[in-house]
């Protein structure tokens, strides 16, 4: 025989509880939930700024999806401080804005002055990446230098360097604007007829290297050591794991994605620039901005590429809405404070929900039959 339970009066004054339990136990801790539902927020607010005529353009799915061609490399980027914050250690790239500078001046040389096929170009371009993140990881894995100031000494020393090599002037050419097609819109295969035209870098540079970082990540020894040594190094080593050489390849993997950046950045701005990832604020500050309000912990051991691929959304979505309100120069100022207003958000967030974690750890844990009137 089945007992039947009815809700006490005690139990239904906690009905409303649980949905603010939900929103701070579990929406807030799955960092997924809560960036669509920011992104949500902002759509429907800049639909109602553009519905009474506060915008100085139109705010439809064609705007929203033109301005994905700046989602690719933003995206790309936080993948790359993914790879590395998640080491541990206090792990931070600082210096790859200047690897896509430098990187896209090689990839440019080598294929508009020497002549080399396109795919062996972005092959060595690549690779010149991992060697330059295989310098940062190098000092900080196996010398003992804090991530942060050798990211630091190699951003300027990457940044010189991509103005020495180029004379200070961009490097262009036939070959480079035939290249100019890899960032054009196109339409989407099969249902694309109704929607907008979307950058194919979307789908030659940012999905392929999501999809492997994803597996890389999730399916493969590499990826639950790194997950390992970000979370506790020393029992990390006590369980045998090369924390040194895990840690290095963090680095030679984000110098890899800041290679292909590079190499987008030149078929993006038609030409190679010295400064494409160090004008203005940099790529570093935005990639590192996103990377923590996706949920990556900056103490290392936690971080999703879901909640990067949405944070880029938001940080490049933002930025254009803020452009439609506050256009010209005051608002690139603006998107400024709003990057940084959006990064305090996000660590004080983070904080809250660890704090919340120890406190639900502290907690002791209730033993069958221990509980008072047990028998």
């Amino acid at each position: 025989m089945t007992a039947v339970t009815t809700p006490t009066t005690a139990d239904q004054r906690r009905e409303p509880s649980r949905f603010r339990d939900w929103i701070t136990g579990g929406a807030l801790k799955d960092r997924a939930v809560l960036l669509l539902a920011l992104i949500v927020v902002l759509l429907v607010a800049m639909a109602i700024l553009d519905g009474i005529g506060l915008t100085s353009g139109r705010f439809n799915s064609d705007y929203l999806a033109s301005t994905l061609i700046a989602y690719v490399p933003l995206a790309l980027l936080a993948l790359a401080e993914l790879f590395v914050i998640t080491s541990g250690r206090g792990g931070i790239d600082l210096s790859v804005g200047s690897m896509v500078s430098l990187t896209g001046i090689v990839f440019a040389m080598l294929y508009q002055q020497v002549g080399l096929p396109l795919a062996v170009a972005v092959v060595l371009a690549v690779a010149f990446g991992a060697l330059l993140g295989a310098v940062n990881g190098f000092l900080t894995a196996y010398l003992g230098y804090p991530a942060l100031i050798t990211t630091l000494a190699t951003f300027y020393a990457y940044r010189s360097i991509a103005l020495v090599v180029s004379e200070q002037r961009p490097i262009s050419g036939p070959e480079i604007s035939e290249f100019y097609s890899a960032a054009k819109a196109i339409e989407l295969p099969v249902i694309g007829g109704g929607l907008p035209l979307v950058p194919l870098g979307v789908f030659t540079f940012l999905l392929p290297v999501a999809i492997v970082a994803w597996f890389v990540l999730n399916r493969t020894t590499y990826g639950r050591k790194l997950y390992a040594i970000g979370t506790n190094d020393t029992a990390a080593q006590w369980a045998g794991i090369d924390t040194r050489r895990t840690r290095m390849m963090a680095y030679v993997t984000a110098g890899a994605i800041a290679g292909l950046v590079g190499v987008y950045t030149v078929a993006q701005f038609a030409s190679a620039r010295p400064d494409a990832g160090t004008s203005g604020s940099g790529m570093a500050l935005p990639a590192i901005t996103i990377a923590v309000l996706g949920g990556v912990a900056i103490t290392g051991g936690i971080g999703r590429l879901s909640g990067i691929l949405l944070a880029a959304l938001l940080i490049v979505w933002l930025n254009a809405s803020i452009l439609l309100v506050v256009p010209g120069n005051e608002g690139a100022q603006a998107q400024l404070l709003a990057l940084g207003v959006v990064l305090l958000g996000a660590s004080l967030l983070s904080n809250a929900t660890i704090r919340r974690r120890q406190g639900g750890l502290a907690k002791p844990l209730s033993v069958p039959g221990t509980a008072p009137g047990a028998k």
